[in-house]
């Protein structure tokens, strides 16, 4: 395996090299650069790398610049001080975020996603969700929507509500924008503020700002019109009725 690391601080390097020794004495460090300039002169002139491992402040800026200057095809780990850029690693090709002070097991599962292959898109969504998890993506904030090979960023705030259907799960925006979503329903109510959005039954989340009406569907269930219009009925389930109310009012 091939391996170019792009980091500032000497010391950082002689470690990770040490690291990569350890794992695997086979592993050969092609290059070690410090600057963006470096960097992207390296890019331009050599073969693709297995792996990159990047640092993101460099003696010159930030290494998201680099991918600005020259398509990077190579895998990348990011390995940082820093846990505020992940949502920037995940828009271009990471495949991990690691923490410094770097842990050798935490290094060497990166490696071992690594494949002479592109890396599967499957492989990124893993990495969003892990992400998710450690904190670095704040859950109650947005959601990273995929339409083909493009991303786009959607703020929970500006979502009216979430359906499925088909098993697929959809974000509805004003204007009745719809996005399909990697996240299922269960997962998407474990993000969001309760304060605002209610699971009224297995198939909608809905903002309470999007109700426009509400009707009486049965003695104790309850038939909603939502904004912007859906084509599929909104009815808060039997289950969920009196909960639903005590949301309605704000009461615990």
């Amino acid at each position: 395996m091939k391996i170019l690391i792009i980091e500032d601080e000497q010391a950082a390097v002689r470690r990770l090299q040490k690291l990569l020794g350890d794992i695997d004495p086979g592993i050969e460090v092609i290059g070690a650069l410090s600057s963006i300039d470096s960097s992207v002169e390296w890019l331009q002139i050599n073969p693709s790398p297995d792996i990159i491992l990047m640092d993101i402040h460099l003696a010159d800026g930030s290494s998201f610049d680099i991918f600005e200057k020259v398509v990077i095809t190579a895998p990348v780990v990011f390995v940082t001080a820093y846990d505020e850029y992940a949502l920037q690693a995940f828009k271009v090709n990471a495949i991990d975020y690691l923490l410094k002070p770097i842990k050798q097991n935490e290094l060497e599962l990166a490696l071992q996603k690594v494949s002479k292959k592109q890396v599967k898109a499957e492989e990124s969504t893993d990495l969003f969700q892990r992400l998710q998890d450690a904190g670095f993506i704040h859950k109650s904030k947005r959601l990273l929507v995929r339409m083909g090979q493009s991303i786009k960023l959607v703020d929970l705030d500006n979502v009216a509500y979430f359906y499925s259907k088909d098993k697929i799960s959809f974000a509805v925006l004003p204007g009745n924008k719809r996005y399909p979503l990697d996240q299922s329903l269960d997962q998407i109510e474990q993000m969001i503020d309760p304060l605002h959005f209610f699971r009224i039954n297995r198939q909608f989340i809905v903002k309470m700002s999007s109700i426009e009406e509400m009707v009486t569907y049965s003695k104790s269930r309850v038939k909603l019109k939502l904004d912007p219009p859906t084509e599929e009925d909104t009815i808060v389930s039997k289950e969920r009725s009196p909960e639903f109310k005590k949301w309605l009012i704000g009461t615990d």
